[in-house]
């Protein structure tokens, strides 16, 4: 079984790889332990944000130089997840996530955090939004949560997909091989792409059926969702990489994770329950906390708690900006600081409108 480490560290740019050579060269963190990178770079997390695909290319090399190895063979041993967006209070961090054996004897009667991970095969762009994703995406995450050692779906608390979207020369390539993708839009394909990857998820913990989930219902129907899904999507990747952290009466990690469903982008109070599950109270206790990872995003209907919001109908920013900036200051709020880790777009992923928040922290 597992030991599982995690550590947050600031990050002063997309290429900065300080504060993960200063972790190895201390001997806090050996880098062939390294098992997942999760990142926020200050882009704009749309279809352009090359700031994702930099971060990765850097942390990816700087592992390389210590394990030897050429960046593109570390991209296939380790799972990097960068979101794009720090709006508002939300500070540039990477999460780095270390995985050695078992140390000692669990403790009896006690469970602690375990991570598994998993990479799907490349998708085809006519692929991208559609059944193939959602199947291959609920076939990696059973095999992250096998690598995990999380027995049940009752122990699985969050579920990090990074995926692929549209670009104007895949989309060509699929046309000239006489295939259809699912849209033309390059920025609307982010969202059918997280939307497949979240009823994958939701099809690996039994929360959706296989027979609900046809290409018609990613982002239609809303009522299909998973309360453990975080999906981001991003132009540096063809294919899916999964992150299944949850919690194992084998695993000695002195950490533990728990989530809530926030049933919009200003639950406070999931937040709070969240914490409160890992025995955290008020403002006690809150250096405990390693991170804070959840989803935003605009509410579809056009509303938050009954009142007009206008995220949607804004032509100068895009909705997820908005409402990455306003979920991060609800969890800022809450833990005292904007370090943590807010990824915009939630289709699929919680309730409309609303998303999944985890906390790991120290038990």
């Amino acid at each position: 079984m597992h030991h599982i480490d995690v550590i947050r560290i600031p990050s002063r740019s997309p290429g900065d790889t300080s504060g993960l050579e200063a972790l190895i060269a201390s001997g806090r963190v050996a880098a062939h332990d390294i098992v997942a990178v999760m990142g926020k770079t200050e882009g704009n997390g749309c279809v352009n944000d090359y700031t994702r695909e930099y971060a990765t290319s850097m942390l990816a090399a700087c592992l390389g130089r210590h394990l030897d190895m050429a960046p593109a063979a570390v991209e296939k041993r380790v799972a990097f997840v960068m979101s794009g967006g720090t709006e508002g209070v939300l500070s540039p961090h990477h999460t780095v996530f270390t995985r050695r054996p078992a140390q000692g004897t669990p403790a009896v009667g006690a469970k602690r955090l375990t991570l598994g991970i998993a990479f799907t095969r490349d998708f085809l762009p006519e692929e991208i939004g559609r059944r193939a994703q959602i199947e291959e995406t609920a076939a990696a995450v059973q095999q992250a949560m096998r690598d995990a050692g999380i027995a049940s779906s009752e122990d699985l608390h969050f579920v990090q997909v990074k995926c692929p979207l549209l670009t104007p020369g895949r989309i060509a390539a699929a046309r000239a091989r006489g295939c259809e993708p699912v849209t033309a839009d390059t920025y609307e394909s982010m969202g059918y792409s997280r939307g497949a990857s979240a009823l994958g998820i939701a099809l690996a913990t039994g929360e959706a059926a296989l027979p609900d989930l046809a290409d018609a219902a990613v982002l239609h129907d809303w009522s299909l969702c998973s309360g453990v899904a975080s999906v981001s999507a991003g132009i540096e990747v063809e294919h899916n990489v999964v992150i299944a952290l949850g919690m194992s009466a084998e695993a000695t990690s002195e950490l533990a994770i728990a989530h809530e469903v926030m049933n919009d982008a200003i639950d406070a109070a999931a937040v709070r329950r969240t914490l409160e599950t890992l025995g955290l109270h008020g403002a006690e206790g809150l250096e405990r906390i390693v991170n804070v990872f959840c989803k935003a995003e605009a509410s579809p209907d056009g509303q938050v708690r009954g009142m007009r919001h206008t995220m949607l109908g804004d032509s100068d920013i895009h909705s997820t900006r908005h409402a990455r900036a306003v979920t991060g200051a609800v969890v800022a709020s809450v833990v005292g600081h904007g370090m943590v880790y807010v990824s915009g777009g939630a289709e699929h992923q919680g309730p409309a409108g609303g998303g999944p928040v985890a906390v790991i922290a120290r038990a």
